[in-house]
């Protein structure tokens, strides 16, 4: 097997690569699904409680159940009827990250690897994460296994969790493909055992293969956490190179007609309505799906998609 540094570059990460992420961090800015979708990536979780807080947000009709120290008598006086003052609370939002490692990541036709791009897009998020005081944990999705770090508030959390994106990334070059429409939803499943409630999950992953399995999985998961899709995708993914080629893997090969215009129109026509029917159907449960390449810098691509300057 060759190592990793023999390949040319881009082709794997390695630890000190996403160590440097941390620079970007303050690209990304968590807050929850009901925001303004330009707001996705900001801010502590905010949580309307009935009870004493950080900031007052309103008066409002008292509801039995309520705590009656915070009666608002001035306006109960005035308008004869009970009213209760509402305070916001900052709340802690654990988050984990899901980051696909699998073979179909393995693919790259311009600059990087979409596992590459997947791998620093979830070293950006966590240490994100960890400058805002909450926790973080993480999924690192493999053909040769699963691995699961629990969310924790330290440094030394996310360093365990780089270096198995880290170890299954380089395993890459070497490992089976698997069943992506029956091992996702396997571990989506298994993640729901850890994100009970209250948490914000992060896929990040290209979504090969959309499966109703797959969305079944995430839409139960949004059910009673905040949920954000990053789907990572190569050029030629999207349309053809207008030249003849041939594809293949160790078993079958086939020639591709890139020279078709009608081929190419087929090709980038079926990519176009995978996609946006897979993020119609997210909107519908208002799950926010970003679209990374293999292309452009990482950073930059963050910079673009939220106006961060």
């Amino acid at each position: 097997m060759k190592s990793p540094e023999s390949y040319p570059e881009h082709i794997f990460t390695s630890l000190n690569e996403l160590l440097s992420m941390s620079r970007h961090a303050r690209l990304f800015r968590f807050s929850g699904k009901k925001k303004k979708i330009n707001r996705i990536l900001g801010g502590s979780h905010p949580s309307r409680l009935r009870g004493r807080g950080l900031d007052f947000e309103e008066v409002r009709d008292y509801v039995k159940g309520d705590d009656i120290r915070h009666i608002d008598w001035k306006v109960t006086a005035r308008t004869r009827e009970t009213h209760t003052r509402v305070y916001t609370e900052e709340k802690e939002r654990p988050v984990l990250i899901v980051v696909d490692q699998s073979k179909s990541m393995f693919f790259g036709s311009v600059k990087r690897m979409k596992s590459v791009v997947a791998a620093e897009l979830a070293a950006i998020a966590a240490f994100r994460v960890l400058k805002k005081g909450d926790r973080v944990g993480g999924v690192v999705f493999a053909d040769n296994g699963t691995d699961y770090i629990l969310p924790k508030r330290n440094r030394k959390n996310i360093l365990r969790f780089l270096d198995q994106i880290v170890k299954r990334n380089h395993e890459l070059a070497e490992s089976d493909e698997v069943d992506f429409k029956t091992a996702l939803p396997d571990v989506i499943n298994r993640v729901a055992n850890i994100v009970t409630h209250d948490y914000l999950l992060i896929i990040i992953s290209d979504f090969h293969r959309y499966s109703e399995e797959v969305v079944k999985s995430i839409v139960i998961l949004s059910q009673h956490n905040d949920i954000l899709l990053a789907k990572v995708a190569d050029p030629m993914e999207q349309e053809l190179p207008q030249t003849d080629f041939v594809a293949g893997d160790t078993t079958y090969q086939i020639t591709i007609r890139g020279k078709s215009g009608e081929v190419r129109k087929k090709y980038s026509d079926h990519y176009a309505s995978s996609l946006e029917k897979f993020e119609s159907r997210m909107q519908k449960h208002r799950i926010p799906v970003f679209t990374f390449n293999t292309q452009d810098p990482v950073e930059d691509q963050l910079k673009n998609l939220f106006k961060v300057t």
